[in-house]
């Protein structure tokens, strides 16, 4: 099984004042959408999302999300099964991707996903892919 990328989604307050400060660390904008108040940033080979669309509580402790893309979620989902762990079914999101999603013990939240559809590509994944 192979692991095809990580790329950490943190919720923010402010999309403007975050991308902001993620460019003072040295951080550049390669792609933003103002409609979904998020943006993907880069430094070298890393990658960061910033989303404020999914900051439903502003005023507490943050909660990162953490997005795997295995090369093969349907098999990566029955891994993780046979692991032990208790984790939902797949579902198909409205941007196209096969995932589930589930909280570590600590309570940050990891989306595990793959471009699954055929036809028209996914709406995030068409955004990622312009990088």
């Amino acid at each position: 099984m192979k692991m095809n990328r990580l790329i950490p989604m943190l919720p923010v307050k402010h999309i403007a004042a975050s991308i902001d400060f993620y460019q003072k660390l040295g951080f550049s904008v390669e792609n933003r959408n103002d409609e979904w108040r998020w943006a993907m940033l880069g430094f070298d080979d890393c990658r960061l999302m910033v989303d404020q669309s999914i900051n439903n509580h502003p005023d507490a402790p943050r909660q990162g999300i953490i997005y795997l893309y295995p090369e093969n979620v349907e098999e990566y989902h029955r891994q993780v099964r046979g692991n032990g762990l208790e984790i939902p079914d797949l579902e198909t999101t409205f941007y196209g991707l096969t995932e589930f999603r589930i909280d570590d013990p600590d309570g940050n939240r990891l989306w595990i996903g793959e471009n699954t559809s055929t036809g028209t590509k996914p709406k995030l994944d068409n955004e990622i892919r312009k990088l």
